[in-house]
């Protein structure tokens, strides 16, 4: 069956981006919920997916959308195998823009000064 992404632009303060700092992140950043963000990370390459996606800060609760930077990662860099096949019936994959340099890992999206 196929499904469509809810959003396919990259948002500007999206924390994959190279060039967010995470304490601008609207809406009440929270460092230990950013943390907790790891359990959406498959270990990649493994046939074992984990259950879990990151959503866009910018959707309100209910109404979620996935986070395009981490949705990107998983399926190119991050190695998310289960992803990617279920992403092989997404109808508007193709219209997905990244904006501008990406992190490689989650860590890398930390702040800095703990990162």
């Amino acid at each position: 069956m196929s499904w469509k992404l809810k959003r396919v632009r990259q948002c500007e303060k999206c924390p994959w981006k190279v060039s967010t700092n995470p304490h601008g992140i609207p809406d009440g950043y929270s460092e230990a919920l950013h943390r907790s963000l790891a359990s959406t990370i498959a270990e990649p390459g493994s046939l074992v997916g984990t259950g879990r996606a990151m959503a866009c800060h910018e959707h309100p609760q209910g109404q979620e959308a996935h986070c395009v930077g981490w949705l990107m990662n998983q399926i190119g860099p991050g190695n998310n195998i289960p992803l990617r096949l279920q992403i092989r019936s997404c109808e508007n994959i193709d219209a997905v823009m990244l904006d501008g340099p990406q992190h490689e890992r989650l860590e890398e999206t930390l702040p800095k000064e703990t990162a």
